[in-house]
């Protein structure tokens, strides 16, 4: 049975709403927990595939393939990941970054080169949140906030893949599980309004504004988010942050599969 990890953010909830319904009996189990976490997990082998920071599939290429047919994006806003801040960007100078992210952190590095990245904790000009501590801040917090994935756009004109689907090397049945997540997002967005009263129902949020988030998020991994996360690992490495820019590797039995 494949050991399936998944970031346990709203961001997937439309995937968890309807994989059990997809998934062969036996294939696969799920461990659940925040992007950071998962990332050790895979990487120690303690899971076979996760749904990774892009970044973290970055630094251990040679080890992992990719599932083809999912990631998490936006082409533009995409709303769980700010940077909030009163300051203009360009004065911002420090920043307190979560410690539950990888590939956000790497996009602030990169979209504000001039500024230090500090502890979550730490006084500092600009706060970097994700997730749904990103989302409830939106609601709770007058101060201005700055969308990356929209900084990322408009510096690039391409999606931002924060999250891939890694399988370590050697992991079977890998087609199987490619085909039933692709499965599972078709059918959550089949059913797009109910996902929402159901997420909102747990999470606290308006339905009508979860729709929308939803919307604004990219699973298919296509060729445009593709091409996306090749220039921001081209970024990272310009930037020092990655020593080489990664090949990415898609898991070679999923030949004819995208």
């Amino acid at each position: 049975m494949i050991r399936l990890g998944r970031v346990d953010y709203i961001n997937t909830f439309p995937i968890a709403w309807s994989l059990a319904r997809h998934l062969p009996a036996g294939l696969a189990e799920e461990v659940v927990g925040v992007p950071t976490r998962l990332n050790a997990l895979l990487h120690q082998g303690a899971v076979d595939v996760a749904n990774v920071s892009s970044v973290e599939y970055a630094r251990h290429a040679d080890s992992y393939v990719l599932l083809p047919s999912l990631c998490v994006g936006s082409d533009g806003a995409v709303e769980s990941v700010q940077l909030v801040t009163a300051r203009r960007l360009d004065d911002v100078r420090t920043i307190a970054a979560t410690s539950h992210s990888a590939s956000s952190v790497v996009l602030a590095r990169i979209l504000l080169p001039h500024a230090e990245i500090l502890a979550e904790d730490a006084d500092a000009d600009a706060r970097l949140l994700i997730g749904d501590q990103a989302l409830r801040s939106a609601f709770d917090d007058p101060t201005p906030h700055h969308d990356l994935g929209a900084l990322w756009r408009e510096r690039t004109g391409l999606p931002m893949v924060f999250a891939v689907w890694a399988a370590r090397v050697g992991t079977d049945r890998l087609e199987d599980l490619d085909t039933a997540l692709a499965a599972a997002v078709a059918d959550s967005a089949a059913h797009a309004a109910q996902v929402a009263r159901d997420a909102a129902e747990r999470f606290a949020f308006p339905a009508g504004f979860l729709a929308r988030y939803f919307e604004k998020l990219r699973y298919r991994f296509g060729e445009r988010e593709r091409a996306g996360l090749a220039r921001f690992f081209e970024l990272a490495h310009a930037a020092g942050i990655l020593e080489a820019t990664p090949t990415m590797r898609f898991a070679s039995d999923l030949t004819g599969v995208s």
